[in-house]
């Protein structure tokens, strides 16, 4: 039942407040937002907690601070770990939950790495607009959505509140 009104949130009410949202634009990011959080109820009132296996975490490329020498759009794993940004404690998450980390540089791409990854369970960062986007196209995959935090601006040098990713990871299930 809560799968079906997660269904009903991210493919009728969703385009609707984007709808409303294309009048109202001083809006259209309080519409995504409730979205996101809307979907993040619902998935952990509705869907398995604990055991999941196989949790992709994607995150924006914007989290890399922008003066950076290393590009890791094609692999994360090429950072240098110096800590100017907040990759390195991502990557770390990952490796002591062992899980699959992505970078997306938009959301075509982010459908990519999904159909290839297959995960069962996903905690996404990025900001309102492709987040609330993203967890509306991967549906039915429980996806849980952590907002990107954008002191500079969009797409620039943006943050994520780690304490959030782990709660997302530790609710699939992931060890840590």
């Amino acid at each position: 039942m809560k799968n079906f009104l997660r269904g009903i949130v991210l493919k009728v009410l969703y385009p609707l407040l984007m709808f409303a949202g294309a009048f109202l634009k001083d809006r259209k990011d309080t519409f995504q937002l409730f979205i996101i959080d809307l979907n993040n109820r619902l998935v952990r009132a509705g869907a398995r907690g604990g055991g999941v296996k196989k949790i992709l975490l994607l995150l924006p490329h914007c989290l890399q601070i922008n003066e950076c020498d290393i590009r890791i759009t094609h692999n994360i794993y090429n950072c240098k770990r110096c800590g100017r940004c907040g990759i390195k404690d991502l990557i770390q998450i990952a490796e002591e939950n062992d899980l699959s980390l992505f970078i997306a540089t938009g959301g075509n791409l982010a459908r990519r790495i999904v159909d290839d990854v297959r995960p069962e369970a996903i905690v996404a960062v990025a900001c309102e607009r492709d987040l609330s986007s993203g967890i509306a196209d991967s549906y039915p995959m429980p996806v849980i959505g952590v907002p990107n935090e954008r002191p500079f601006g969009p797409c620039l040098n943006t943050r994520v509140e780690l304490t959030k990713v782990k709660e997302a990871i530790q609710f699939f299930g992931s060890s840590s």
